[in-house]
């Protein structure tokens, strides 16, 4: 007779889940009429398929009812595996193996190890059983094990499985600590329960007890090297099982907990004073959040998925009923939650790990290998297990400034605080009150940390965790775990902040000299630090709001400057720097620094050189704080450029950018850098190109087109053309240089054949002679934001060369590769175009910021050549799975574009071809 007992709530009842009885029914009436034991096992599997199919419909229905109720659902998967294996080891047992008379050897139990052994089950969790026998295993018990597989692997269950004596299991528990941890999770299934008993007394007696230590040693161990391959907790697309603040750490807590206490279940640690009750709420709500959303994971891809994926984040926010908000997404809200839970995780970690070794359990080892002498502390304080502890919480609570001052002490000495302190500190965070938020001492203290130990990002982080940065600047507590849903961030807003501020610190220890040259010598020079922190830690304020963040941001700053002690001046300063965070940025990325009239008009919105260095540090910190990969040479070269630009016509005047100026000196640098060539050649060649040329490029640039101009001169063939592509080093990017006979659409042409090798252009610049040749320099990167290989380019050349003879069509060509990948299409990037007729002299800037596919730069360029519009060149600054494509144009008289009409037609040309373009991508 096969008895079936759920282990607590499941999500539906029981038998809608797996009716034993009636499928034992079924069963016994089916072998009546069959003899053949491949037949009887075939019709097992039948009607066991039929009944599993049934029972994760009723369990997933039940769960899209109630998307956030995950015990029970973990229960019910475990609960239906169970009647599986159990009916499975019934018929292998008593139909397929009857045994008349067994002997002492001839005994088996099926338990059930690891996370099925727990119960806990996700709709596509491994079953691991351990088959258990007294001696070496038989031939029947063999018979039974491999019939009860097949069955097991015909219904597509993912069996881990292993056979073993408890002599095995001592001795191999003995030498693995994996081995050891799926046994300490083991769980009777079927078969012989005595022998289980005897296993769990054994493994108790002789292989728990006494290597306790050693356990928590290996289990914290594998936590940290799971986390530093995860990566750290606010990646944005987390590790649900294994990363940090993930279900793995929450079940780490629970074995250690088991191996040391015998616990079955967490809530008994309430009792033994391990967690206090509101701290064991925590648990069960972070552990029930995580378990629905893996288990939602689950369901979405039929398969054990646990990476939170863009494209899964969308569908997991919305199976999980979130919504959007006034400016966010339900996705951001969704995932705002999801991290706070991580959070909590980490916290309860640290609470119970200092329980252990406030029991003298866990080694002291791990903290003497941070600390090897004891710092001297302030009064007020001491020093337990190597960390900073209160040493009385009433006298310590008397002056609420002490929740700032224990951060202050944490980074004077250097120690990690002690979890006791950390507790005590959120549980009377609402003392933090706007009478201390006033005080002149909190402000001091608050402003100490960021300016005065050289490792701020400490304090602030764990000031965060804790919620005391929130507490004494409510404003912050909008942005704590929140999420921005693109492929640009890589962290949330609040870690983003810390980052960009680890970044300064970084700069000012001297630590980014060789990378980060220009931020360097500002610091070194001297700047307002004061000023430079504050407006680094109310950047992003804003974000996640219906309004401009950085408008928002600034009048959020006027009101938070002088609540943390600023004066008038460095408080408007912060503003003025929260207001423009991205000006810099987007004037460098999105704009032609050669053009005057861009240095011109940056200039003139910075006003002194003082603003322009704190903007261009802030800058720096900011772009290098979006990812780990964010910041390149070609985004320093830029920002380099633009600094010494606007430093050069602030200090000497306006008129050092005029185009004329500019032209004579890169003329007589080019003369002297070809002093071999003949007096009439370099008349020919400083005279045939028009200002613009001059001032563009650069004059390594200018040599390469001098020499490609003079070998097609030579070569007599009016079709002939010349293709260079060089590594240019500075830039992090590949110059393909161009020059050929000017034909209209040619600078489309080459983007098309750009796009076919799979280049990402990142600058272009487009001249034509006065004798009718055009020169085309273009900076490419490869699918990571590299240079391409040296060894690569004669091939790309190569490639390059057939496109522009119409060997191959790019339009046809580009069909199977302009496609935006699965994961990266939940992103919605709405497309804005605006035409800008005062950013430069003599053209037309036309911005073009929408979503970003390879096939991007080729159609736009098309459309523009098409409506017989001259682009002079094209600046691409890209944003994850955004871009923004700018234009310098005029039309084919050589004039701007002033009429509101023309620029509705071309744009309503433009908006046509992305949409076309993009559906294209998803097809």
């Amino acid at each position: 007779m096969l008895t079936l007992t759920p282990k607590g709530e499941l999500i539906c009842p029981a038998d809608e889940i797996f009716d034993s009885t009636a499928i034992l029914v079924q069963l016994s009436e089916a072998f009546e009429n069959i003899q053949d034991n491949a037949a009887r096992r075939n019709e097992t599997v039948r009607i066991l398929r039929d009944a599993q199919k049934a029972g994760r419909k009723t369990i997933a229905d039940a769960f899209a009812k109630r998307p956030f109720d995950a015990r029970p659902l973990t229960r019910s998967y475990t609960y239906l595996t169970d009647g599986l294996v159990c009916t499975a080891m019934q018929v292998a047992s008593t139909y397929l193996h009857p045994l008349a008379t067994p002997t002492q050897g001839e005994k088996i139990a099926v338990l059930a190890v690891g996370g099925y052994g727990r119960g806990e089950m996700a709709p596509a969790s491994d079953v691991d059983l351990l088959f258990l026998t007294p001696y070496k295993i038989t031939a029947w018990a063999e018979s039974v094990i491999e019939s009860m597989l097949y069955m097991l692997w015909d219904l597509r269950l993912k069996v881990g499985h292993s056979s073993r004596t408890i002599k095995d299991c001592l001795r191999l528990g003995t030498e693995d600590f994996t081995i050891r941890t799926a046994m300490l999770e083991q769980r009777y299934l079927a078969g012989d329960a005595a022998l289980a008993e005897e296993l769990d007394d054994r493994l108790k007696t002789e292989l728990f007890k006494g290597s306790e230590r050693q356990f928590i040693e290996a289990k914290l161990q594998e936590r940290d090297e799971r986390h530093h391959k995860q990566g750290e907790r606010y990646m944005v697309e987390p590790n649900v099982k294994e990363g940090k603040g993930g279900l793995r750490d929450l079940q780490s807590l629970y074995w250690i907990a088991k191996y040391i206490y015998g616990v079955q279940d967490v809530a008994e640690l309430v009792p033994l004073g391990l967690f206090e009750p509101e701290e064991f709420s925590t648990f069960v709500e972070a552990e029930e959040f995580l378990w629905a959303v893996r288990s939602h994971l689950h369901l979405v891809t039929g398969r054990a998925t646990e990476q939170l994926t863009f494209d899964l984040q969308v569908e997991v926010a919305d199976r999980m009923g979130y919504e959007d908000r006034a400016g966010r997404r339900a996705v951001e809200v969704f995932m705002q939650r999801y991290f706070r839970e991580a959070t909590r995780v980490g916290e309860l970690t640290r609470i119970f790990l200092t329980k252990l070794e406030a029991s003298h359990v866990k080694g002291a080892a791990l903290l003497e290998r941070i600390f090897r002498r004891r710092p001297r502390v302030k009064a007020g304080y001491k020093v337990v297990h190597g960390r900073l502890d209160v040493a009385d919480a009433k006298k310590f609570l008397s002056d609420k400034l002490n929740l700032l001052r224990l951060f202050e002490e944490g980074l004077r000495t250097g120690m990690l605080i002690h979890p006791d302190a950390m507790r005590l500190v959120t549980a009377n965070l609402s003392l933090i009150d706007d009478d201390m938020r006033q005080n002149k001492e909190a402000q001091r203290i608050f402003l100490d940390l960021m300016l005065k130990h050289g490792n701020p990002e400490r304090a602030l982080r764990r000031m965060n965790e804790l919620g005391v940065l929130s507490a004494f600047l409510p404003e912050f507590e909008h942005i704590v775990a929140m999420m921005q849903f693109n492929m640009y961030h890589s962290y949330t807003v609040d870690e983003h902040t810390i980052q960009t501020i680890v970044n300064l610190a970084q700069i000012e220890r001297g630590e980014l000299v060789e990378s980060l040259p220009l931020a360097s010598s500002i610091l070194k020079r001297g700047v307002n630090r004061k000023v430079l922190y504050v407006a680094l830690l109310l950047h992003d304020i804003a974000k996640g709001r219906p309004e401009d963040h950085s408008i928002l941001g600034a009048q959020i700053a006027r009101k938070v400057a002088p609540r943390l002690g600023l004066n008038k001046s460095d408080s408007e300063t912060v503003e003025w720097l929260v207001r423009y965070h991205l000006l810099m940025s987007d004037m460098a990325q999105k704009r032609d620094i050669s053009d005057p009239r861009t240095v011109r008009d940056f200039a003139k919105a910075v006003k002194t050189v003082k603003r322009l260095d704190l903007l261009t540090v802030l800058t720096v910190c900011d772009i290098r704080g979006v990812g780990p990969n964010t910041w390149n040479n070609w985004k320093a070269t830029l920002l380099r450029a633009l600094h010494a630009e606007t430093k050069r016509a602030l200090e000497t005047g306006m008129e050092d950018l005029n185009r004329a100026n500019r032209g004579a000196e890169a003329k007589k640098a080019l003369r002297s850098a070809l002093d071999d060539w003949s007096k009439a050649d370099l008349k020919a060649e400083t005279g045939r190109h028009y200002a613009p040329y001059w001032q563009g490029l650069n004059l390594s640039t200018h040599i390469e087109f001098a020499k490609m101009l003079r070998a097609l001169e030579h070569s007599g063939d009016p079709g002939a053309m010349e293709i260079h592509l060089h590594p240019d080093d500075d830039r992090d990017a590949t110059r393909a240089c161009f020059a050929m006979a000017d034909h209209p659409g040619i600078f489309a042409r080459i983007a098309g054949a750009l796009a076919l090798v799979g280049a990402n252009v990142v600058d272009a610049r487009s001249y034509t002679t006065k004798d009718g040749y055009v020169t085309d320099a273009f900076w490419i990167q490869d699918a990571e934001g590299h240079p391409f290989e040296a060894s690569r380019l004669p091939r790309l050349t190569q490639m390059i060369q057939k496109t522009l003879k119409g060997e191959v069509v790019a339009r046809d060509a580009l069909k199977s590769r302009d496609k935006i990948k699965k994961r990266e299409r939940a992103f919605n990037v709405p497309t804005h175009i605006i035409f800008d007729n005062d950013g430069s002299e003599i053209y037309t800037i036309i911005e073009v910021d929408t979503r970003d596919r390879p096939g991007l730069l080729y159609d736009l360029t098309r459309t523009l050549a098409a409506a017989n519009v001259y682009i002079a060149n094209a600046v691409i600054a890209t944003y994850g799975e955004q871009v923004v494509d700018t234009f310098y144009v005029k039309d084919m008289f050589g004039l701007k574009y002033h009429s509101e009409s023309k620029q509705r037609g071309l744009e309503t040309k433009l908006r046509k071809a992305i949409t076309e373009g993009a559906e294209r991508a998803i097809s």
